[in-house]
């Protein structure tokens, strides 16, 4: 009986424990994970290119096209390029079907070489000196047709990272950091 008794509550014990590693906890995670594969469509408002690409299929992130964005993501003042966290690939995405959001996401500045962020920090108190830009991991964003608060009020739902709404420059900052807003 007492045998009994511990093989079934480490069988419910067991049982629980799988169904705990099912939750997904991370809003966005949950959020890309139902799709098949990730995609996202980009535009960057300085060059004026374009990049539609799928970035994750086959249950894995397209080394290539992680490449090609960050490419895309390049520092547009020289050039500079560096590798993007893919999660914030994720957050992009997520944030955009949140909003409900069609079309092109629009990039105001992905990645920023160190001079840049130093030359931009200098001119006031809006740039942040240890950006996440720097490494990769930051992104500022429009969805065309979604108002900045409205997407910045999606972006920290999901809280993925980072969130500042700049009304006034009419974009939205979004990174993979610790959760934070502004």
């Amino acid at each position: 009986m007492i045998e009994k008794a511990k093989s079934r509550r480490g069988f419910l014990t067991m049982g629980i424990g799988a169904a705990a590693a099912l939750v997904v906890t991370n809003p966005v995670e949950a959020a890309v994970r139902r799709l098949p594969e990730r995609s996202l469509h980009l535009y960057n408002t300085h060059t004026g290119e374009s990049l539609k690409s799928v970035y994750w299929a086959e249950g894995r992130y397209q080394t290539k096209t992680i490449a090609q964005v960050s490419r895309f993501l390049r520092d547009h003042r020289n050039g500079s390029i560096h590798p993007i966290d893919p999660r914030l690939l994720d957050l992009m995405v997520s944030v955009q079907h949140k909003v409900g959001a069609k079309g092109a996401i629009h990039i105001i500045s992905g990645y920023r070489s160190p001079a840049t962020n130093a030359i931009l920090a200098s001119y006031g108190d809006g740039v942040a000196t240890h950006s996440l830009h720097m490494e990769g991991k930051a992104v500022d964003i429009r969805l065309p047709g979604h108002p900045v608060r409205y997407v910045g009020r999606a972006a920290r739902a999901l809280k993925g990272g980072g969130v500042g709404v700049y009304p006034d420059s009419d974009f939205v900052h979004i990174d993979t950091g610790r959760v934070r807003t502004w």
